[in-house]
């Protein structure tokens, strides 16, 4: 579907960051990189119905941010489902729809709430209006994107202050957008750093995907492996640590990618200083808000579909852990760094968050 004439915010970025390249609705289907293989493959997993969207976020086909852009796609795709119906009949739909994607995996609904609320309402007026409402739930999908990747581009500024020039940056897992608007600012300013990625098992996100994305945007980047955190920052002199974040408690918890604890743990044990991006979440207000997410166990008995365990034992996998604010140097965000003690004032500063909702 035809973008217009509209001034896109992820021009510059790698391939895996374009909108299109994330998920996007094309004639009664919805395709979705599938981050699983990629970049060794480079194969979109079709969705033919809005619950086949829902199973993709689930089974992880998108992750990080993904599932916001891809959950958006999947609502275009539900309102092309239930064209022929009445109004009344059409809006019915749609809600239900995005109560079903929003809520595709636990610990992120509340965000993905906002980002199907807002297609809804964007449908919605579009139906009382007569118009075409796949192409009012696209536009909504552009201009939510915009405006988030445009937040994150100030944060991104914001982060970037606090990188030396060639600084030794340690990230964790996939921190989506964030990841490319932080290295575009960097070469904006002609700041040359190097990433060290630990690779993020099970599903290898920060080897397979932050690392493609540092590599595409012309860093130089090392991959490390999971357990390698403690003996890089004491030997390789990292001089931030940083990452996105799933949820942002207003206590100044924070749930990411499991390892995010351990690393921020290290962190402090070597004096470098650990940045969170993101903005706090009016729905998590303190780390009891948060529902971990537990994963099928056998996903740790494996690397990337070979099997490395023995028949007969057991795996575990939370998908998410906790990180205290005592470990956190700062949590940074589109009006600047916040302490984690004082995150009631990001929103008594008129700030909406970074997936408010935009129509």
């Amino acid at each position: 579907m035809s973008n217009g004439t509209c001034i896109r915010a992820d021009e510059g970025l790698a391939f895996m960051l374009r909108y299109e390249n994330i998920a996007r609705y094309e004639n009664g289907r919805v395709y979705i990189l599938d981050r699983r293989i990629y970049p060794a493959k480079t194969e979109f997993v079709e969705c033919r119905t809005h619950e086949e969207v829902t199973k993709a976020i689930t089974d992880m086909v998108t992750q990080s941010a993904g599932p916001f852009t891809a959950a958006a796609a999947g609502m275009q795709l539900a309102a092309y489902e239930c064209r022929d119906l009445s109004a009344i009949a059409q809006k019915a739909y749609l809600s239900k729809a995005a109560d079903t994607i929003s809520h595709a995996r636990p610990t992120t609904v509340g965000r993905m709430q906002l980002v199907t609320s807002g297609c809804l309402k964007a449908a919605e007026k579009a139906i009382d209006e007569g118009r075409d409402t796949v192409e009012a739930v696209y536009g909504q999908l552009i201009s939510a994107n915009n405006h988030r990747y445009g937040k994150i581009n100030k944060i991104a500024e914001f982060l970037v202050d606090r990188f030396p020039d060639g600084g030794h940056i340690m990230t964790q897992c996939f921190g989506e957008t964030i990841v490319g608007m932080m290295l575009k600012v960097c070469r904006e300013r002609g700041k040359d750093i190097k990433l060290f990625c630990p690779e993020t098992r099970p599903y290898f996100q920060g080897a397979r995907l932050t690392a493609t994305v540092a590599r595409d945007m012309g860093f130089d980047v090392t991959v490390i492996t999971d357990n390698m955190a403690a003996f890089v920052m004491e030997n390789e002199g990292i001089d931030v640590f940083t990452c996105a974040a799933d949820a942002i408690c207003l206590d100044g918890h924070v749930a990411n990618k499991v390892g995010t604890f351990q690393i921020a743990i290290v962190a402090k044990r070597f004096g470098v200083p650990v940045y969170i991006t993101g903005a706090p979440d009016k729905g998590h207000a303190t780390r009891d808000d948060i529902k971990i997410e537990m994963r099928d166990g056998d996903f740790t008995l494996q690397a990337m579909g070979v099997r490395t365990a023995a028949e007969g034992v057991k795996g575990y996998y939370p998908a998410f852990d906790i990180t205290p604010p005592e470990l956190i140097t700062g949590i940074v965000t589109d009006i600047g760094i916040l302490s984690p003690y004082e995150l009631n004032k990001y929103f008594e500063s008129g700030a909406s968050g970074e997936y408010d909702i935009v129509v």
